[in-house]
């Protein structure tokens, strides 16, 4: 029981368009120990990298010896350039394996006119997992168990074909990640994943 609340977090992020905003939050699984919570917020151009317009950073932040985190906490895991306001994906998982997933949308409009879903050299369209443990001169380690981590794609993809998984969560008993892509028109769909997948959009 407790009758006092403090503010934990406090972070401007874009919402110029309906899907965008603070999308996903994750705490490490260590956080009691180590402070470290992830985020999925959208942003404009003047967060963006390059000549992007808006784009979904992926952040570690840290609390500040039991108080507030503090923004100046910030490391940038991954800066994704979107080409519409719609379709941003936004879930952040840790998973049994202790690797954080990460649903990314096609980049939106409607009918994936950018072909993202079925292209493996781009983020968008995927669900992607690392390690947030920096090597390699990245911010995060490639798990070598990512399904192009020999080629073939991006290393960080994990599943792929997908239209915009916004929501996800792993099955305490078995393990297995469920996630909730949204369909166009007529068909929704919800995925059992216990291994890395193509899931077919959108050439289905």
């Amino acid at each position: 029981n407790t009758s006092t609340r403090r503010t934990l977090f406090d972070l401007s992020v874009s919402r110029r368009g309906n899907e965008e905003g603070l999308l996903g939050l994750a705490f490490h699984p260590q956080y009691a120990f180590n402070g470290r919570f992830y985020v999925h917020y959208s942003a404009g151009r003047e967060r963006c990298t390059g000549d992007a317009e808006r784009c979904s950073i992926i952040s570690e932040f840290r609390r500040a010896d039991n108080g507030p985190a503090r923004l100046d906490s910030e490391r940038r895991l991954l800066v994704i350039e979107q080409p519409f306001s719609n379709h941003n994906g936004g879930s952040l998982n840790f998973g049994p394996d202790g690797f954080l997933y990460i649903s990314m949308g096609d980049g939106g409009a409607a009918g994936d006119p950018l072909g993202h879903g079925q292209n493996t050299n781009t983020l968008l369209g995927n669900i992607l997992r690392i390690d947030v443990i920096p090597s390699g001169g990245r911010p995060y380690t490639i798990p070598d168990t990512n399904p192009f981590v020999g080629g073939g794609g991006r290393p960080e993809i994990w599943a792929w074909g997908v239209r915009n998984v916004w929501r996800m969560s792993f099955d305490q008993r078995t393990g297995a990640l469920w996630a909730a892509d949204v369909g166009q028109n007529r068909f929704e769909e919800i995925h059992r994943l216990s291994s890395p997948a193509n899931l077919g959009w959108n050439i289905r």
